[in-house]
């Protein structure tokens, strides 16, 4: 099988590539990436090599490139992970928000459409967040059912990726599925999100600044969990259903910032109270919303998938992974990375 993936030299697509190659030498992988300031081919030296794995350079914003992709190589399974995804960018650039997320996936549909023409066994899976339910309450959870209510400009942006990935299955036939995932953290994730952010700042005794009062409750779930919810749903569910995906971790974001001292205090040897003090509540930022929390009961029924990390265990790994591998760190913290923060988080908070 000939799979294309988009997006794979970034957090979630390179742990997808990394999982995959080796596992599914029988399909051949084409992994087709902008290379923006979040993806870096470092995510994939592992595989780089590998006889079936290649890499293009490829904007999926570029209608005609995707086209000649598509033609070029006719992809029996497409796995869409090329997206902008910080909410903090899409409040202050929205339109990238809009040209990536909306207009890549349409590209990427009409390209499939094109070459996709007779019988096959194809599958487009494209993959999206929970943000795009909006915000829940003090109980209850999101399900496939729920209501679309985005909030900022990037969960927007996913909601009308979602809606045209089942238009193109239910008025063209292209055979889709769609998942819907809680927050990832993991080894690799650029240090814009939250817990590598926190964890980065913490090594380097920076103010760990946090939203509002830290309450905004966030589902985590760790990233190889996630590449295997996406296996399982690519194989074993059904066309032209959504799955949600979750890590059952309901966390708030201050109780995650703390764990993460305590786990940096430990795996380094460094006063508790050192790392603790450095925790500054700062002013949250427009259209947070309170809290997400995954049913992912659809996906465990259906295709027998269940999260293997806890959050305590998930989170030392990735701890230990950012510990260990410093030189990925000082590539990361040496180039857009820098100019970013120094511009945007001066004063201000992390994100989740």
């Amino acid at each position: 099988m000939k799979v294309l993936v988009t997006g794979g030299a970034g957090f979630i697509g390179s742990g997808f590539l990394n999982l995959s190659v080796p596992r599914y030498p029988q399909h051949q992988f084409l992994n087709i990436d902008k290379l923006t300031y979040a993806a870096n081919p470092a995510n994939l030296l592992g595989i780089a090599s590998a006889p079936n794995y290649a890499f293009e350079r490829v904007d999926i914003e570029d209608s005609v490139a995707v086209q000649e992709v598509f033609v070029r190589h006719v992809p029996e399974l497409v796995v869409h992970f090329a997206a902008e995804s910080h909410v903090d960018r899409s409040i202050q650039a929205p339109r990238a928000f809009i040209r990536s997320n909306i207009e890549g996936t349409f590209n990427l549909l009409e390209a499939a459409r094109e070459v996709w023409i007779g019988p096959g066994n194809r599958r487009f899976h494209h993959v999206s967040t929970d943000e795009v339910y909006g915000s829940l309450g003090e109980s209850g959870l999101f399900t496939e059912a729920t209501a679309y209510d985005p909030s900022s400009p990037y969960s927007a942006s996913k909601a009308a990726s979602d809606h045209l990935v089942r238009a193109y299955h239910r008025t063209f036939g292209i055979p889709i599925t769609i998942s819907n995932c809680s927050n990832n953290y993991g080894p690799r994730q650029f240090p814009e999100k939250l817990i590598p952010l926190m964890l980065l700042n913490a090594l380097e005794r920076k103010p760990l600044p946090v939203y509002g009062r830290g309450l905004n409750v966030r589902d985590w779930l760790y990233v190889d969990d996630h590449c295997e919810a996406i296996w399982a749903v690519i194989e074993r569910g059904r066309v032209g259903e959504t799955y949600n995906v979750g890590g059952h971790n309901e966390i708030r974001n201050i109780d995650v910032v703390e764990r993460l001292c305590h786990l940096v205090a430990e795996e380094t040897n460094t006063p508790l109270a050192e790392l603790m003090q450095l925790i500054t509540y700062v002013t949250d930022r427009p259209g947070h919303d309170l809290r997400y929390a995954i049913d992912s009961s659809k996906l465990s029924r259906e295709c027998g998938w269940s999260a293997r990390e806890t959050f305590d265990s998930g989170l030392r790994k990735t701890v230990r992974w950012y510990l260990e591998n410093q030189a990925w760190v000082d590539q990361v913290r040496t180039g857009e990375y820098r100019n970013w923060i120094d511009v945007n988080y001066e004063g201000r908070g992390s994100a989740s």
